[in-house]
């Protein structure tokens, strides 16, 4: 249930979809780089143009222009950004494709170093001098000779300086590209917080989840390849296939027909901690626009029931499309007022596997939704965290024994996620965790450095090359 400070709290399962020419983002999450993040610490970047590659498209004054403008609404911080692009977009009509793409890409890319900008851009501010980010951003990401010399307007001496800017001087949290905040917690709780970090100011991969009622992750990449459409297996879900483009997949028949989704391969691997059986009765909790609810329906093979509960009626909306298209038939979208509507108290203990996707900071999905760490602050993850305790203790009202709670969040923050499991388990004795690498196992997944985080689920993108997630399996007694 979406009680969610900021509609980007809980991405969409895997892709940030604006309007633009990659994937969906279907609730949330957008072209970068499809690999996985590395493991190691990168080379620091010396100069804030350093590592980028000069591009042989022509940006235009169009481009340049239109940036300015969307930048000049984006950078209030005052809305989700994928929202806000879409709405531009629909009010401008005769932007092509093509400049579309460049704008979309430039977007996220300054939202995703928003801080270096502003920093080489003083004393200039970019929501003060849109034209002037536009212009760094857009020079940034493709080389100052793909402008266009009527686009740049005698700027191009301000812009070279700005790429060569040395940001050895700036502050740790500025060359981190994070609010200080966030950056603190993150050194603090983490050993190895810098690649972490690094990783963060990258793009996400787009990954998509096979159907299994409707095929298999062989028959998929086979036809993937008849189209000459670069895809891999993943390492870690059985379901999973990541690509190495972000292609318009809408137009797929393979999605339309329902053999695939857009959704992240840890988001995956949490559907696989709840193991619903089939003929169970099933909960998801905070369904949103249902990515892991589908998921879920796939592993019981449409029997049982499954209710995908939300208190956002929009939200849960968006499952209906998805839902015709996948085939299944076990399940039961409702819309709750909260979580203590009588829709819920009705299922008080008699549910078999109950899945508490819980609003968050979505800091595990910074990759995918920058700008979220520039519309959250510590305030609202105050707020969010007492929704987080709430809604787990509404949940697990409706365990029967012997049933299996699992709790996941989308965030790399401790307040977020171990202290609400021990918090939880300090006021029901009878709740005991489960390992979530034995769960995992029985099903042939494998997680890298599982032991770390015991008995708790985590994915992080600098060690799996997935959004971060953490998830708690908790049964009942």
């Amino acid at each position: 249930m979406k009680t969610k400070p900021i509609r980007a709290h809980k991405p969409a399962d895997g892709g940030d979809h604006v309007d633009r020419p990659g994937p969906r983002r279907g609730r949330g999450h957008k072209s970068e780089s499809t690999s996985h993040a590395r493991t190691g610490a990168r080379r620091p970047q010396r100069s804030f143009g350093e590592s980028y590659p000069a591009s042989t498209s022509r940006i235009t004054t169009l481009v340049v222009d239109s940036l300015a403008a969307v930048l000049a609404i984006i950078l209030k911080f005052d809305g989700p950004s994928d929202v806000l692009l879409s709405r531009f977009f629909r009010l401008h009509p005769a932007l092509g494709q093509r400049d579309r793409g460049l704008i979309a890409e430039a977007v996220f890319s300054a939202l995703r170093r928003y801080a270096t900008l502003g920093w080489v851009m003083q004393p200039a501010h970019p929501l003060r001098a849109p034209r002037l980010a536009a212009l760094v951003t857009l020079a940034r990401d493709h080389g100052v000779d793909a402008m266009d010399e009527r686009a740049l307007r005698g700027d191009t001496a301000a812009v070279t300086r700005m790429l060569a800017t040395d940001l050895v001087p700036a502050p740790a949290t500025v060359r981190a590209e994070l609010p200080e905040w966030l950056f603190t917690e993150l050194k603090r709780q983490y050993e190895d917080a810098e690649p972490l970090i690094d990783a963060l100011k990258q793009g996400a991969p787009l990954d998509l989840r096979v159907n299994l009622i409707k095929a298999t992750r062989p028959e998929v990449l086979e036809e993937l390849a008849a189209h000459q459409v670069g895809a891999v297996a993943t390492r870690y879900s059985p379901d999973s296939i990541r690509l190495s483009s972000k292609p318009a997949l809408t137009m797929w028949p393979a999605y339309r027909d329902g053999r695939i989704e857009v959704q992240d391969e840890g988001s995956q691997l949490i559907a696989r901690l709840l193991q619903p059986r089939r003929g169970e009765m099933v909960v998801d909790f905070c369904a949103g626009a249902g990515g892991k609810t589908l998921a879920l329906g796939a592993l019981m093979r449409s029997t049982g029931r499954l209710y995908a509960f939300d208190i956002n009626e929009k939200r849960l909306a968006g499952l209906g499309p998805r839902l015709k298209r996948s085939g299944l038939s076990n399940v039961h979208p409702v819309v709750i007022r909260n979580e203590s509507d009588i829709r819920v108290k009705r299922l008080n203990g008699k549910c078999d596997r109950v899945l508490v996707d819980a609003p968050c900071s979505g800091s595990g999905t910074l990759r995918r939704n920058p700008d979220l760490k520039w519309r959250f602050n510590e305030t609202e993850l105050a707020r969010v965290n007492d929704v987080q305790r709430s809604v787990l203790k509404a949940a697990a009202r409706l365990l029967k024994p012997g049933g299996r709670m699992v709790y996941a969040t989308c965030s790399l923050l401790e307040q977020e996620n171990q202290h609400v499991v021990d918090a939880f388990l300090a006021e029901h004795p009878d709740f005991e965790l489960v390992a979530a690498a034995t769960i995992l196992r029985a099903q042939s997944v494998d997680v890298d450095l599982a032991a770390r985080f015991a008995p708790y689920f985590v994915m992080l993108p600098h060690v799996h090359g997935t959004d971060g997630f953490f998830a708690a399996a908790l049964e009942r007694r």
